[in-house]
């Protein structure tokens, strides 16, 4: 059974996924918070008896400033990066919001150093890790953002929209329309629980 542990330590809910066997419990870690919250995270990690070599690989679910701003101190550190096809472009996004506050001496994404995944390939991927899922493509937040779907059940969806929040769009409209597609995609999956990033989970 695969290990979901939820990481708070700034205004971003994050996620360490693992095999569930003995010392896998940071195998992948997905999203971080905000430039400057490093050590937030090692304190983080630290109450969840996880260090950072425990963490083989970071994803995150896009390239908004709180949810990506450690991922150059953690590959300095030996974490290595996984982009998703359809993020290539997206990466260098933040560079220009952290830069207006140097004093988060933040480093850009060295893109050359990561492992470029596509969806197709996601399972065998993350099998690999001991972890069974999907990542998917759910573009109606930015074009860049990615949800993982895992077999127990699971569902990391970062910031897409709650499906409630359907409701309050207009039907016709593309924001609406892209937004039903996204949620037709993760619940295509039968998920029981949904993790947000900057809400509680919720059943399906």
């Amino acid at each position: 059974m695969n290990t979901l542990t939820l990481l708070r330590y700034g205004n971003t809910n994050t996620f360490l996924l693992g095999s569930g066997t003995p010392g896998t419990n940071g195998q992948l870690l997905i999203d971080t918070d905000f430039a400057g919250t490093i050590a937030q995270f090692y304190k983080a990690i630290k109450s969840h008896g996880v260090k950072v070599s425990d963490i083989k690989y970071v994803l995150a679910t896009h390239y908004h400033p709180d949810h990506m701003g450690l991922i150059s101190e953690l590959m300095e550190q030996g974490v290595e990066l996984v982009i998703m096809e359809s993020q290539i472009s997206s990466i260098h996004y933040s560079d220009e919001i952290f830069s207006r506050t140097p004093k988060l001496n933040y480093k850009p994404i060295d893109g050359s150093r990561a492992t470029v995944l596509s969806f197709a390939d996601s399972r065998i991927w993350l099998s690999g890790l001991g972890i069974e899922g999907e990542i998917i493509a759910t573009p109606s937040h930015s074009e860049d953002s990615v949800s993982v779907i895992l077999d127990n059940g699971a569902a990391i969806v970062g910031d897409l929209e709650p499906l409630p929040y359907l409701a309050g769009y207009d039907e016709a409209t593309p924001q609406a329309q892209a937004l039903k597609a996204d949620w037709d995609r993760v619940l295509s999956y039968t998920p029981k629980m949904i993790y947000y990033s900057h809400a509680n989970a919720s059943e399906s």
